[in-house]
């Protein structure tokens, strides 16, 4: 089937699945015009008639669609959840989204997810902060010892998702997975993340550690440094 516009295609998706909703938003890489040739359409609907709230994707107008269906309330649960993460999904989708319908009702929960994004995730404690800190270390110790250049690659992934969450944690900013990685870090700061993406780019590309090495202790000199000696989790 040809493939229709993104918002044409996301309409008469509503018109033929949820026609009696209270809201829908498309939401999603189309939206933020960051689509590519694989991209889907996120489509977030609102209807009170719901019992609970679901997931699905379908195939529909040339068009691979992910639906988040929720009632009135199930997706209070979803905020909360997103908050706890600090990876704020529904809340960017809810807030970007572009309006396909909406009974009066959708004005609030934007409002809502408005309040949440700008507030930022929740602090880290002190002893949170020390215990990512040794992880990290540990991570570090791996990745510095490593002489199995195939173990170095997965150690270096692991590092950089951690790297990038304390970073952002730290800074009450809200973190990512996979793209949003890189995306919430280039919104935190941007020459920050040209930084750390080219220490990881030149240990891909040529096994050379000392970038990575140094940006990590950058990273957590401010709060103590790398951490090993005396650190404990659960000990009476």
């Amino acid at each position: 089937m040809e493939r229709l516009e993104p918002i044409e295609a996301a309409r008469l998706f509503i018109d033929k699945y949820f026609t009696n909703c209270n809201a829908a938003v498309l939401a999603g890489s189309v939206v933020r015009g960051q689509a590519t040739a694989t991209s889907d359409l996120d489509i977030v609907v609102f209807d009170e008639q719901i019992e609970s709230s679901f997931r699905e994707s379908v195939c529909e107008f040339g068009w691979p669609i992910e639906v988040f269906v929720h009632n009135l309330s199930s997706y209070k649960d979803f905020f909360l959840m997103d908050y706890h993460i600090a990876k704020p999904s529904m809340q960017r989708m809810v807030t970007e989204g572009i309006v396909l319908r909406n009974d009066g009702i959708l004005n609030d929960i934007k409002l809502e997810a408005e309040k949440m994004l700008t507030a930022g995730p929740k602090e880290w404690s002190v002893e949170t902060i020390r215990t990512k800190r040794y992880f990290i270390s540990d991570v570090l110790d791996d990745f510095i010892g490593s002489t199995n250049e195939q173990e170095a690659i997965f150690i270096a992934s692991s590092l950089s998702m951690l790297l990038h969450e304390f970073v952002l944690r730290v800074n009450n900013q809200w973190i990512g997975t996979s793209k949003w990685m890189v995306r919430s870090l280039r919104q935190y700061d941007s020459t920050f993340a040209d930084k750390f993406i080219e220490a990881f780019q030149v240990f891909y590309r040529t096994g050379e550690k000392a970038k990575v090495i140094l940006l990590t202790e950058q990273v957590l000199e401010p709060y103590g440094g790398k951490l090993f000696a005396g650190f404990s989790l659960g000990k009476k």
